[in-house]
């Protein structure tokens, strides 16, 4: 039975638990409680940004519902994102994870996540990947009150995307980054009217 409702005004969906949320999370059970629990808190610690960094770059072009459901294959094929084992992989755990079938078998992607955990482990001398991505946290969030409003970039991820790839990251475009800034807190631009509107703590 299906007892949502659709403002159509915003495009927020009304749950059946009388909940906002928006369409792409209103859906799926994965998705929803994805967004119920996890997008848009904050995360400051390295292992979780680097997680955040690499699945956002795997997203790259796909659906964030289709990496989502990989989510516990990426864990065991890139050592649960702990920067200095992967930082450790070569040749052969390059071949090994184009021939997994859990993830997404793309190997400029995989090359790229080694390679930013060698630049997450080489970033801790000048304070750390946690340290970067904060310093970026703009001085007002978006308030985005309909889907069409949410930026899909900003300044602020346009200037944390070259300040990456100063570092020596890749795959990390301003839309990433602006995507990874929200998932993780720095920015939130759940819709106004949406029950996480504000949930981080980051944004009052």
């Amino acid at each position: 039975m299906n007892d949502e409702t659709t403002d159509l005004t915003t495009g927020l969906v009304i749950g059946d638990d009388g909940l906002a949320r928006p369409p792409w999370a209103a859906r799926d059970p994965l998705l929803r409680d994805y967004y119920d629990t996890e997008w848009g808190m904050p995360v400051r610690d390295e292992q979780g940004l680097f997680e955040r960094l690499s699945l956002e770059a795997f997203q790259s072009g796909l659906s964030w519902a289709t990496i989502l459901r990989k989510r516990p294959a990426f864990r065991a094929a890139f050592a649960g994102f702990d920067p200095d084992l992967v930082a450790a992989y070569d040749e052969s755990d390059v071949e090994r994870l184009l021939a997994d079938p859990g993830i997404v078998r793309n190997r400029r992607k995989i090359e790229a996540t080694v390679t930013n955990a060698r630049a997450t482990v080489a970033l801790r001398a000048e304070g750390g990947l946690a340290e970067l991505i904060w310093s970026h946290r703009p001085a007002v969030t978006p308030a985005p009150r309909s889907h069409a409003e949410v930026p899909t970039t900003s300044p602020e991820s346009v200037a944390l995307s070259k300040a990456l790839k100063r570092q020596g990251f890749t795959f990390v475009g301003p839309t990433t980054a602006f995507a990874l800034m929200e998932a993780v807190g720095v920015v939130d631009t759940h819709l106004v009217g949406s029950h996480r509107r504000g949930s981080s703590g980051v944004w009052s």
